[in-house]
């Protein structure tokens, strides 16, 4: 499989050095992209976004492939013991569904486990987290506190540091205190959502019960979560990242949002600079807005767009991290649809798991069964100049 992904990246490679050399060939010719150049463009850049989500898919099977190897190498003397089987999340889904149990709670742990040298499938808990990865973003590139139970936390929100002086020899140490402005409270707002299935479909044992209801949890929830985590308001829904984000640039009037090569920069480097050396710093945007950095180029000519060269690192812009985040909006008048910074200082607080319920009541004329699905979380940006947004100029 790792040679298949280096041809993916071979391949990515070859389509983004195409649709270089397309827009360097209308650039040194001081004109647009023909209509027919257009489309091939099009074509070029969509092949680049596909093989990118190709390359992170095989990745992630090959991760799994893995640990399932992993798995499977245990002690002959552990082998030999036969412990009673392990009821794994499938059993417990299950007897959910035959109403034998009406509840369930999944804990946030490890994503794969073994039973007795043979791999047992991906937790619930597990293949829906991964999933709500692929979704958007925020549960990802941010920092995440779990807490087992959802009363208000308050988070100290600093505004200066102790300051270093120099001192005579003998002489005292002046003291020096970091001062706190104030405090941000992190609650826990309820995601939840209905899903059916047939008594049918739960009778047959062929059916991947697992795969649907994690399949279906991670995309009902993890749209609404990452939305709201990227641009909620912070009243009936987390603060979201962009919200948050403190003023960076504002672009021209009149070009519809659009950024240009020095707003970015100006952008990135009006961040603090021991912020930009932090591993977890980045640049994040939507798929317009970072179709359009593809295009754009320096004063000498050189894309600030960088595709990724292996599949363990992310593409990258002006040279750092690009994150796309479907949930920002496009370069419109006044939208902020650029944001640099360092993207674990935003903190998500997720109380507890994911919950699944089962009623045999709610769709009984119709001989379904339903499913209630529920997380509960909530995110802030305590310190607000760690992260700038860039705003398209008035129309």
């Amino acid at each position: 499989m790792s040679e298949y992904i280096a041809r993916q990246i071979e391949e990515r490679q070859k389509s983004w050095h195409q649709a270089k050399a397309l827009l360097d060939n209308a650039a040194s010719e001081k004109r647009d992209l023909s209509a027919e150049e257009n489309e091939s463009y099009k074509r070029m850049s969509a092949d680049l976004d596909t093989r990118a989500e190709v390359i992170k898919t095989l990745k992630a099977d090959e991760e799994r492939s893995r640990e399932i190897a992993e798995a499977a190498v245990v002690a002959p003397e552990i082998r030999a013991e036969a412990p009673a089987p392990e009821v794994t999340d499938v059993d417990r889904l299950r007897s959910l569904a035959r109403g034998e149990i009406r509840s369930l709670d999944f804990e946030a742990r490890a994503v794969s486990k073994t039973s007795t040298g043979a791999p047992v499938p991906t937790s619930f808990y597990g293949q829906v987290m991964e999933k709500l990865r692929f979704v958007g973003p925020m549960l990802d590139v941010t920092s995440t506190w779990n807490t087992t139970s959802g009363e208000p936390l308050q988070v100290p929100v600093q505004n200066a540091r102790p300051v270093g002086t120099v001192s005579a020899e003998a002489a005292a140490i002046v003291a020096s205190d970091p001062t706190f402005s104030s405090f941000i409270t992190l609650g826990a707002f309820k995601y939840s959502f209905l899903t059916q299935l047939s008594s049918e479909l739960i009778t047959d044992s062929g059916v991947d019960i697992l795969g649907y209801l994690s399949g279906v949890t991670a995309n009902s929830l993890g749209y609404a979560v990452n939305s709201a985590l990227t641009v909620g308001t912070g009243t009936t829904q987390p603060l979201g990242i962009v919200t948050a984000s403190a003023a960076g640039i504002t672009g021209a009037t009149a070009v519809a949002g659009a950024f240009t090569y020095a707003n970015l920069v100006d952008l990135v480097y009006g961040l603090d600079r021991a912020a930009r050396m932090v591993p977890t710093f980045g640049v994040m945007a939507g798929a317009d807005a970072i179709a359009d950095m593809r295009q754009l180029q320096d004063g000498a000519g050189g894309f600030v767009f960088q595709p990724s060269l292996s599949e363990s690192t992310p593409d990258r812009v002006l040279g750092f991290n690009l994150v796309e985040n479907p949930a920002m909006v496009a370069p419109v008048a006044l939208g902020k649809s650029v944001i640099a910074g360092d993207f674990a200082s935003y903190i998500v607080r997720q109380v507890g798991g994911i919950r699944l319920d089962r009623s045999d009541d709610f769709a009984f004329n119709t001989d379904q069964v339903t499913f209630r699905a529920q997380i509960r979380i909530d995110g802030n940006l305590p310190q607000p100049s760690h992260v700038k947004h860039f705003a398209g100029g008035a129309a």
